[in-house]
C-alpha cells in the first residue's frame, strides 16, 4: 500500500490513532495541523512534530515538513511527514489517493468530495454522499467507530465521554483568555481541588482525583472556556503514552471506509 498516499488532516490524538492504524496498514501517511497546534494529549499527538522537529507515537516517527519536498524526503526514508497547513493546501502538491478529515472541528472547514478518489470525515459535520465519501462516527458508545456510507455522525452533545463515571468533570477549561501556564505535566497524578494550571492569576483545578492524561503546553493563548486538560480518572500512567481505545476504534473505521472504496 505504500503506493498510496493518504493525507490526514489534524494531527491530535484522535487524527494520530486514525494515522497510526494507516501507517502500520502499509499506506503513506502525510498530516497536517496548525502552526501553534493545541493538541491535549500531546504524548500521542503527531502534532508535536511541529513545534519540536520530530515525535514519536508507539515506535512510529514523525518530522516537521516546512515544504513539500521535504515531506517528499520524510516518506521515503518511511516516516510520516507534518506540515503546518491547517487549510490542508498541500494537497495540490501531493494529490492524495485519499484524505481523511480528522480535524474534529465539529464542522466541516473546507473539505470537499472532489479534494480526492476517496474523502473521509470523521465526526460530526460531514455528510456522506455529500460532501466525502464516507463518515466515521466519534461518539463513545454502540456506535463508536462506525462507517456511514450515506448519512451523518451523530451531533456533538458538547459532554465528554463516559470514563470511569465521569464527563464534563474529566475536563480542565480555561477560565478566561490569556496565556496559559501549567503547573503539573502529563502523567503526573492530581487530586481532586488541586491546581493544574493557571490564566494570567486565575486558577484551573481538578475536579476529580487522576492522573493528568493531556495538558496544553505552556505559554499557549487560550479563550474563555478552552478545553485545556484532561484528567484521567483510571490512574493509569501508561495510558498517557499510548493510543487511545477511542482513536484506535475511530482508525479502524478510517481503514474500513478507505479500503471499501479502494477495493470498488
Amino acid at each position: 500500500m505504500q503506493h498510496l498516499t493518504i493525507l490526514v488532516k489534524g494531527a491530535g490524538d484522535l487524527a494520530s490513532g486514525v494515522a497510526c492504524r494507516l501507517y502500520r496498514s502499509g499506506f503513506s501517511v502525510i498530516m497536517t495541523d496548525l502552526p501553534k497546534p493545541t493538541s491535549i494529549r500531546r504524548t500521542v499527538c503527531f502534532s508535536e512534530a511541529i513545534p519540536n522537529g520530530q515525535t514519536e507515537v508507539e515506535g512510529i516517527v514523525a518530522r516537521f515538513a516546512p515544504d513539500a519536498d521535504a515531506a517528499r524526503a520524510i516518506l521515503r526514508a518511511g516516516e510520516i511527514p507534518v506540515l503546518a497547513d491547517p487549510q490542508g493546501a498541500c494537497a495540490a502538491a501531493f494529490r492524495p489517493d485519499v484524505i481523511v478529515d480528522a480535524i474534529l472541528a465539529k464542522e466541516n472547514l473546507g473539505t470537499t468530495k472532489d479534494d480526492a478518489p476517496v474523502v473521509v470525515g470523521v465526526g460530526p459535520g460531514f455528510t456522506a454522499g455529500v460532501d466525502c465519501h464516507a463518515v466515521v462516527e466519534t461518539m463513545r458508545g454502540h456506535t463508536l467507530g462506525r462507517v456511514y456510507y450515506t448519512g451523518s455522525a451523530l451531533e456533538n452533545t458538547g459532554v465528554p465521554g463516559n470514563i470511569g463515571g465521569f464527563t464534563i468533570e474529566r475536563l480542565l477549561r480555561a477560565p478566561c483568555a490569556g496565556e496559559f501556564h501549567a503547573v503539573h505535566r502529563i502523567g503526573d497524578t492530581v487530586e481532586a481541588g488541586e491546581v493544574c494550571a493557571y490564566v494570567g492569576r486565575l486558577k484551573i483545578c481538578s475536579a476529580i482525583r487522576g492522573v493528568l492524561r493531556g495538558i496544553l503546553p505552556d505559554g499557549t493563548e487560550v479563550y474563555k472556556g478552552m478545553k485545556s486538560g484532561d484528567v484521567d480518572p483510571r490512574c493509569r500512567v501508561e495510558h498517557c503514552f499510548t493510543v487511545s481505545d477511542k482513536a484506535l476504534s475511530i482508525g479502524g473505521g478510517a481503514l474500513e471506509a478507505i479500503l471499501h472504496f479502494l477495493n470498488e
